[in-house]
């Protein structure tokens, strides 16, 4: 699908054979803040996911794609439009790169950006928002770049490490 490939990654529908990397992404408690999961997700959890996968947006309501180097069919990284609300046009987004020596290398810059073109050119959506740690000046940075707007502060919105942190909520709006 030329939608979406881009000059260094492509994004692809999650396949069987990704069960043992989402499965370390998932299980990867460094990164759980991010998604705020809790608790670890077993193998059969996560086949039966994979099983699944090949709903439709509109009966999931969410889309995750892997995000591949364009030599390689193995995920680097997933990339999710979730909470799709057809009616009203809009959808969160999240992704992670999921080993730190493929971060800052433009893979999640242009990840996003395909991302943001399917959702307002083929699903015609009206906005994206997307829940991001003020902490996190990575993904802040990421986001604004495509001119995701901080609209708010979600104060002391999530428990880790023993404390609360804020939470911005960024969004952006189709011109």
């Amino acid at each position: 699908m030329i939608t979406l490939k881009g000059s260094k990654i492509y994004l692809r529908a999650l396949e069987p054979e990704d069960l043992e990397f989402v499965y370390a992404v998932e299980n990867n408690e460094a990164i759980w803040e991010v998604s705020n999961t809790q608790t670890p997700y077993s193998r059969f959890l996560i086949r039966q996911y994979l099983e699944n996968v090949h709903q439709d947006i509109y009966e999931a309501k969410q889309l995750r794609l892997g995000i591949c180097k364009n030599d390689s069919f193995d995920a680097i990284g997933l990339i999710d439009l979730f909470d799709f609300d057809p009616k009203n046009k809009r959808a969160g987004v999240g992704i992670i790169i999921q080993d730190e020596n493929d971060r800052h290398s433009g893979y999640g810059k242009e990840a996003l950006g395909l991302v943001i073109d399917y959702a307002f050119n083929q699903l015609q959506l009206h906005q994206l928002y997307a829940n991001i740690s003020t902490e996190n000046s990575a993904s802040l940075s990421l986001f604004t770049t495509f001119g995701f707007e901080k609209i708010g502060v979600k104060k002391d919105w999530n428990f880790t490490r023993n404390r609360f942190h804020d939470e911005a909520l960024l969004q952006l709006i189709k011109k």
